[in-house]
């Protein structure tokens, strides 16, 4: 960032002699504010800092306090790890440029510290000395310093018992009387600690500022302001810092049998690491919202860019995956369901790719065991390999709470049920990304199927619905493939019961009358099912019935699956599953037609599926009785037991037109014009129609929000 001489603190110290310990005072705020600002004259030279502090850094964590007697073990990987820090790019030109305003103010805190100089007069001192320098630079330089008498002093104090050389400097500064009663020194060191380490944080917070990234941030950034202002009360404090620490070491030296411990020494310094740890704190808010600021730009940046690329042709879907699943040229972010092993992306270049996007919360991972059933079946049809498709699954997880280990096996447990890719670890999926698929294919909770051509393009911004309606058949999953599937579509039973039970296709072949009823009524579905089955007798016709459940079924569901078995009252889908699949698949329909301008008003298989919907959505049983492809007669349960139970007089009818035919015409007579139809659509991806009319009678529908958590 530029220099941040143009911001000012509106609070600084007044000066302080030895004897007088506080902080300053507001009444010389405005003169100290003054007097510190006028030092700072910057001549507009630049320097990269960071790799200094990483060696003044390492100094202090080597110089500490130690027993004497013992050594501070230094490994080689610590050598080679500072030496890395410090191999930087123009790091020894800069040390040049540097190496003498580092030991001149070293020079400076060892002859002011040592004769008992004012505190303040002498941090004023070294701004001077530093004037022409940025406050990054300014108090890098004056740690450095510092860290050149601190650890050439615990350098003699960690080698004098082994070396004669240290052992000789150390006498003449007396310290193995000094440091043989350490003990009585331990209040002091561990409050010298304190303050070095608070002094080091405060630092690197400062020199983070310089590094923000001015492309994303600048200086009218509100936050960046604040911390601006207050940066050179911050360099002060650290000054200050600086200075009494060089005083506490300056003054064990020399000292010998005649120094006494000072608890007020101690205090000193505690009392100023409780400050700068407070200015710390302050800066690192200042800090994190500037980062957040940053993250956004970014965010923002990288969402434009993935914007202008889905609408630039391109050779392959490289780029655009590569868009959407970062990684990096030596990282492989796929996970092969099937091989259990990571692989990169090339596997699905120039593939018709599938993303199914998710929550990792699925619906008792229902659209799993179908999706997975469908990927399968488009494998093992040979007769069509041009067919085959990939699927890549993108987990969307809420970046507000952090990542945990709870999180961790809900994630590898669902991605444990993929045959297919999916994404290695959602943090591959840029914040970006996750923007994109909210706001541009607006994902909502609800799964999401966005299908991609071999060159990138989207061809569908959600498949599920083609998916779940036609399977495999529907590839490429293309909108003008949808719409060509519709035209070739009837209202039959073959397009509503598809291939949840197989016997179906045998009955039709067979020339039987089907029947499929649903509801939660056990008592209706007795009475339903025995009078079904004595009419069907009296008709003289082959009746086979299938119980198909209610949307989102559950235990009670199961328990009506487990009665109609034992009583043998009809067949039933033995998966919770299936009957889950039944449903989803009229709702698909529904959401597939309205997405292509289709309504009760203008098309005939729209107001047969809304109808479907209005007997799941109502608190009784249905049914429907159909022949071929052609017959088809249904009504709410107790309409049609009605009309079953009197059976006798429309059976001659039946005779004569057959038995559906005379059923709706029966039924037709049963319908009075006053009813109550509830339809219930879930909240899904596609959009929900401010208009919907019944299916019954062509008024619209009053509209409502139901919330349900489906729970018995």
């Amino acid at each position: 960032m530029a220099s941040t001489t143009a911001m000012v603190p509106t609070r600084m110290p007044q000066q302080q002699s030895r004897g007088d310990r506080g902080l300053f005072t507001t009444s010389d705020d405005n003169v100290m504010m003054k007097q510190i600002m006028a030092t700072h004259t910057p001549d507009g030279r630049e320097f990269d800092v960071k790799p200094l502090l990483h060696v003044v850094e390492d100094v202090m964590h080597r110089a500490t306090p130690i027993v004497p007697g013992t050594a501070n073990a230094i490994t080689q990987a610590q050598l080679e790890a500072l030496d890395e820090k410090a191999l930087h790019s123009g790091f020894s030109d800069m040390l040049e440029v540097l190496a003498y305003p580092i030991n001149r103010i070293a020079c400076e805190i060892s002859c002011k510290c040592s004769g008992g100089s004012d505190a303040h007069a002498t941090t004023v001192g070294l701004f001077n000395t530093l004037s022409s320098y940025m406050w990054d630079a300014k108090v890098v330089i004056a740690l450095a310093a510092f860290a050149v008498n601190y650890g050439e002093f615990w350098l003699v104090a960690q080698l004098y018992p082994t070396n004669p050389l240290a052992r000789s400097v150390a006498l003449l500064k007396q310290l193995p009387d000094i440091l043989e009663r350490g003990d009585s020194l331990k209040p002091r060191f561990e409050a010298l600690t304190t303050l070095i380490k608070a002094m080091l944080d405060l630092t690197k917070c400062i020199v983070e500022f310089k590094e923000l990234p001015s492309q994303y941030i600048t200086l009218e950034t509100p936050a960046l302001v604040t911390a601006t202002a207050h940066i050179p009360t911050a360099v002060y404090w650290t000054f200050r810092s600086i200075v009494a620490c060089a005083s506490q070491i300056m003054n064990l030296i020399g000292m010998g049998h005649e120094y006494i411990s000072s608890t007020t020494e101690a205090w000193e310094l505690s009392s100023l690491a409780h400050k700068v740890s407070n200015i710390h704190s302050h800066l690192q808010k200042q800090l994190a919202l500037c980062y957040q600021h940053i993250d956004e730009k970014r965010h923002i940046e990288a969402y434009l860019t993935l914007v202008r690329l889905f609408d630039t042709p391109h050779m392959d879907n490289t780029k655009i995956l590569k868009a959407l699943i970062y990684g990096k040229e030596d990282q492989l972010p796929l996970w092969d369901g099937h091989l259990k092993k990571r692989v990169s992306l090339d596997v699905l270049r120039r593939r018709n790719v599938l993303l199914f996007i998710s929550e990792l919360d699925l619906d008792h991972n229902q659209e799993l065991f179908i999706l997975d059933q469908m990927y399968s079946e488009s494998r093992q049809n040979p007769s069509r390999p041009e067919s085959q498709y990939e699927i890549v699954w993108l987990p969307v997880v809420d970046r507000s709470t952090p990542w945990s280990e709870v999180k961790q096996k809900q994630f590898e447990s669902v991605q444990a049920q993929m045959a297919w890719y999916s994404v290695y670890h959602p943090s591959l999926l840029d914040p970006s990304v996750i923007k994109y698929i909210k706001e541009i294919w607006h994902f909502n909770k609800k799964p999401l199927l966005v299908a991609l051509d071999p060159q990138g393009r989207v061809v569908n911004t959600n498949a599920i619905h083609m998916m779940w309606i036609w399977g495999y058949l529907a590839f490429p999953f293309t909108t003008v493939r949808e719409d060509g599937l519709w035209k070739d579509e009837s209202w039959r039973i073959e397009l509503l019961a598809d291939s949840i039970e197989p016997l179906i296709f045998n009955w039709i072949s067979e020339g039987k009358y089907i029947c499929l009823y649903g509801g939660e009524d056990m008592e209706w579905i007795r009475r339903f099912t025995t009078t079904a089955k004595a009419v069907a007798q009296a008709a003289g016709i082959q009746l086979e019935m299938l119980y198909v459940g209610k949307s989102n079924p559950r235990e009670k569901v199961r328990k009506i699956n487990s009665t109609i078995v034992a009583e043998k009252l009809s067949h039933m889908l033995p998966d919770l599953t299936l009957i889950w699949f039944f449903w989803v698949r009229l709702e698909s329909m529904w959401h597939s037609k309205t997405q292509h301008g289709k309504s009760v008003e203008n098309d005939t298989i729209v107001q047969e599926i809304m109808t479907m919907l209005s007997f799941d959505g109502s608190d009784q049983g249905w049914a429907l009785i159909s022949r071929g492809s052609t017959e088809m007669a249904k009504a709410k349960g107790d309409t049609i037991l009605t009309s079953l139970t009197r059976f006798d007089q429309w059976k001659q009818r039946a005779e004569q037109e057959g038995f559906v035919p005379a059923l709706n015409a029966n039924l037709h007579d049963l319908h009075t014009p006053h009813h109550c139809n509830r339809l219930i659509l879930p909240g899904a991806n596609g959009a929900i129609p401010e208009r919907v009319v019944c299916a019954e009678c062509g008024r619209p529908m009053e509209k409502f929000i139901m919330y349900r958590c489906c729970t018995d």
